[in-house]
């Protein structure tokens, strides 16, 4: 018999909190774990150091569990003596100068060392680790249980959820095409795994014997409970929780995300080199009319230059407005608010 996500993860219900990676913060984790659901810190980007200090804030914030995020290598990454900036920041270069920035110098990496990443973690042994991009390594996953910490992995299509349960996961997202922000695949091209949540939730359900864990497109109780009646063991939230005044999101972003429609929602490279959705603005147009864009992580350290002056200003024609394709239906500011309307929906 399949654990519930209650036992597995000691929370009282079955929500997970969408990783935000730049758009998380401690006081919208902590309110969702403090709820009784599993609040979750994405910590792309992060170093060990701040991995470190990042855990300690929410344990101060909160005593209920929580999982924090982080992104494994697809082993397409470049370095910066893999890729030439010089196209793809000319590419960007009227949005440096409209916030009145120099052209950006390639630092010596984009990315921090993943076992320094891994090893903070661990020795944090936060309740749960999830991860995106990848299955985990038998050198994580038993280090991981032997402290204790519960891993999720994140599947796009049902072969990516096989794997994951192969590699020792304890749960699994499967996470449909309608979700925003970044397209998770690691097995095939994101843009050959856009399976909507309808289809993959039953499917990934029936090919596991894992917790299944609904993603993309659920934002109030309907989505709750259409997804539980499609077999999964709890839904994992995103734009709804992104809306609040608890996130990380700019007024700007939080703004067109209550203006969203159905069809508000891209599918762009051009924000971060790797496929995500989002709503377009000024930064996507100018990117994609140039033609230009660097592969990841190089693009997404280009266009971060400009999106962290510009979501100081609060201007959001210029920073990434990641979106799912429900965001309309996300209608509360207040994390407390959109828990309860989600638990409205659990069965029972």
């Amino acid at each position: 018999m399949v654990a519930t996500l209650q036992e597995l993860f000691g929370i009282d219900a079955p929500i997970v909190l969408g990783p935000f990676g730049g758009l998380s913060s401690v006081e919208l984790t902590a309110a969702v774990s403090e709820a009784g659901g599993l609040g979750s810190y994405g910590l792309y980007g992060y170093s060990a150091d701040r991995i470190s200090d990042t855990v300690a804030a929410l344990r101060s914030a909160t005593a209920r569990p929580f999982a924090v995020n982080l992104w494994l290598p697809t082993g397409d990454e470049v370095t910066p003596a893999d890729v030439d900036l010089a196209p793809a920041t000319e590419a960007a270069a009227p949005l440096f100068d409209e916030l009145g920035l120099a052209r950006p110098t390639p630092p010596l990496e984009f990315l921090p060392d993943l076992d320094a990443q891994l090893t903070a973690v661990l020795d944090a042994a936060p309740a749960v680790l999830s991860l995106v991009f990848g299955a985990p390594s038998e050198r994580l996953v038993a280090p991981a249980h032997s402290r204790g910490v519960r891993l999720i992995g994140t599947a796009t299509t049902v072969a990516e959820a096989v794997a994951l349960e192969a590699a020792g996961v304890d749960a699994v997202v499967a996470t449909g095409a309608e979700a925003g922000g970044h397209r998770v695949s690691f097995l095939r091209p994101a843009e050959q795994s856009l399976v909507g949540t309808f289809a993959l939730v039953p499917q990934v359900v029936d090919a596991v014997d894992v917790p299944v864990i609904a993603a993309g497109g659920i934002a109030d109780r309907r989505g709750v409970a259409a997804a539980f009646a499609l077999g999964a063991s709890g839904v994992q939230v995103g734009s709804a929780f992104l809306r609040t005044t608890q996130s990380e999101a700019t007024a700007a972003h939080r703004a067109a995300l209550a203006d969203a429609v159905d069809t508000s929602t891209v599918l762009t490279r051009a924000m971060s080199g790797r496929l995500a959705r989002g709503i377009p603005n000024r930064a996507m147009r100018t990117i994609e009319t140039a033609g230009v864009i660097a592969p990841f992580p190089a693009q997404n350290w280009l266009a971060g230059q400009f999106r962290a002056e510009a979501g100081r200003r609060g201007a959001g024609d210029l920073v990434s407005l990641w979106a799912g394709q429900a965001a309309g239906l996300a209608t509360s500011d207040d994390a407390a608010e959109v828990f309860a309307e989600l638990t409205a929906g659990i069965p029972g």
